[in-house]
């Protein structure tokens, strides 16, 4: 299972996820939900899940350190400012809420397997490996951080 490490980047997995669930959605049936309701969650679901994303890529380019999810050993330096205060994963975390107020909106049940699904391939596949490269690379600061601040949250 090695072999799929760091290979697919994160972003294709979810637009792959979020394809396969809008092509299912079309056929199944849609949940009862009134339409302002379902609108203003997965706005808000969606809208917080870009502010996260965004928030820690552009702290990852203040500090200056790659942004590429696939050479983490590239990292030059630890971002733990602003929302890497709450989450080590914030672009992973903005992603999985994007896909979770997609899936709101598409409102059918076993759409919420999309989120579910990224977060499991990003964790088993992006980010574990992530945490080896950095604790190698960085050691006890790495470890300290790790210590401090959850993994998704």
């Amino acid at each position: 299972m090695r072999a799929l490490e760091h290979r697919i980047p994160p972003p294709v997995v979810a637009l792959v996820l979020g394809t396969v669930m809008w092509l299912g959605a079309r056929k199944a049936p849609v949940l009862a939900v009134p339409a302002a309701l379902r609108l203003g969650l997965a706005g808000t679901l969606i809208l917080f899940g870009l502010v996260v994303d965004v928030s820690g890529f552009l702290a990852f380019r203040r500090a200056r350190t790659t942004t590429n999810p696939l050479r983490p050993a590239a990292a030059s330096a630890i971002v733990t400012g602003g929302v890497y205060r709450c989450t080590r994963n914030p672009m992973y975390v903005g992603v999985t809420a994007v896909l979770l107020g997609w899936a709101v909106f598409l409102a059918v049940p076993w759409g919420l397997l999309g989120p579910v699904l990224f977060a499991g391939f990003v964790t088993r596949f992006q980010i574990i490996p992530e945490e080896r490269e950095l604790g190698a690379k960085f050691g006890r600061e790495y470890a300290d951080y790790r210590r401090r601040v959850g993994r998704w949250f």
